[in-house]
């Protein structure tokens, strides 16, 4: 398995300044080896074939370097150092080998005790990223592993049944392999459009004993509530895997993916969210997933999920 590095990590130098001037790209590590406990490591997924497989707007696959470049000129201020281990790369549309080369790279992060963070991508980056958990927990079969909480911010529930998978199938096909794995996982999805799933998809959640809140539940009205929700989530969780699709947020903040909402949850609640999931201590891995350059205004979008990854640093 081979990981392609980028250059995205340059930016600004405000040295001559007085005080810490430092931004992320100087506190950057950029290897796939050495990381340890308590680290974030960053991955790239760059893939949009499961977008084209979904009828999608493809141009994910440009995500991850969009992202890393609008990371790399945030300050730092207090932020640990932390590790960019490069991407994975979809080659000939083949989503499946792409999805096994980053769930082994995830369990490697995993079994160094430190914490991934992927870029997508297609949200297929989830199949991916929960395979790679469920390699780490296997390996590690004679201890306890406790309730898996999947929380997905997102205008969809991706819970798509047909095959071969697509960045509209990863939550079916987790819940499928929990099933027969006997892995005790809980699929919550944040954000959902009426509009933007079928009666079918509706249906499917209800028999998989999903948890969901649709996207006009969580404006900031219903925040303190939806804190409550999350809260009482985590704290039957034991594990938490986060995935943001960034199509949770309004078309007009985030232009730049592959099925706009029309009205979408504000930044402000989806930060709010990422927040309490990142103070629980349970989080083991993350991912932002269907930036699409190709789309974006001005960064706009980029720019978005660099606030996040910030959040989650």
């Amino acid at each position: 398995m081979e990981l392609n590095h980028n250059t995205a990590w340059q930016g600004r130098d405000d040295s001559a300044e007085r005080g810490d001037t430092r931004r992320l790209f100087h506190i950057v590590r950029e290897s796939d080896a050495g990381f340890g406990p308590g680290d974030m490591v960053l991955l790239g997924f760059a893939c949009d074939d499961g977008v084209r497989r979904n009828h999608g707007r493809p141009g994910a696959r440009h995500g991850p370097a969009a992202i890393r470049r609008m990371v790399a000129g945030l300050p730092a201020h207090d932020l640990s150092p932390f590790w960019d281990a490069g991407d994975v790369v979809c080659e000939d549309g083949d989503i499946e080998a792409a999805q096994n080369r980053l769930a082994v790279h995830i369990a490697r992060v995993l079994d160094a005790g430190a914490l991934p963070l992927t870029l997508g991508g297609g949200h297929e980056v989830a199949w991916g990223s929960f395979q790679g958990l469920a390699m780490h927990l296997e390996a590690q079969a004679s201890a306890a592993h406790g309730n898996i909480l999947v929380l997905n911010l997102d205008a969809h529930f991706d819970l798509r049944t047909s095959r071969p998978g697509s960045s509209g199938t990863p939550f079916d096909q987790i819940l499928e392999q929990a099933r027969r794995q006997g892995l005790p996982v809980h699929y919550a999805c944040l954000g959902i459009a009426r509009t933007g799933n079928t009666r079918a998809l509706f249906d499917h959640a209800d028999a998989l004993g999903v948890t969901y809140f649709e996207d006009t539940a969580m404006q900031e009205s219903c925040l303190a509530q939806r804190l409550d929700d999350v809260q009482g989530l985590l704290a039957q969780a034991d594990i938490v895997y986060l995935t943001i699709d960034l199509d949770v947020l309004p078309a007009g903040v985030v232009p730049g993916v592959s099925a706009p909402a029309v009205l979408g949850v504000p930044l402000h609640v989806v930060e709010t969210l990422v927040r309490a999931v990142k103070d629980s201590g349970k989080l083991r891995l993350a991912d932002i997933a269907e930036m699409n350059p190709d789309f974006d205004r001005d960064n706009q979008t980029a720019r978005v999920a660099a606030r996040l990854v910030w959040n989650l640093l």
